[in-house]
């Protein structure tokens, strides 16, 4: 019963959202990717989240698998390793 190795479940998130606070009301930034949707920040911060998102993918892909088929665990890899490099 203990000594099988636990299959790990899909998360099967279907997506990113990133919200961005710091943009001045003159400018409305609305950015649409591969598995993300990202609104409004500061040209800097919406910038940033754009290549968040851009690196989290090159992440999934790397894995062979799409968004949905990620596990918790390999969320938080992929995570602690972009973590890293930003």
């Amino acid at each position: 019963m203990g000594d099988a190795p636990h299959k790990e479940r899909p998360l099967g998130i279907r997506g990113l959202l990133g919200v961005g606070f710091d943009g001045d009301r003159q400018h409305k930034r609305i950015t649409r990717g591969k598995n993300f949707v990202l609104f409004g920040g500061s040209r800097d911060t919406h910038e940033l989240m754009v290549e968040t998102c851009l690196k989290f993918n090159e992440h999934v892909e790397k894995r062979g698998k799409e968004l949905p088929e990620i596990s918790a665990r390999e969320l938080g890899e992929i995570t602690r390793n972009l973590g890293e490099e930003l």
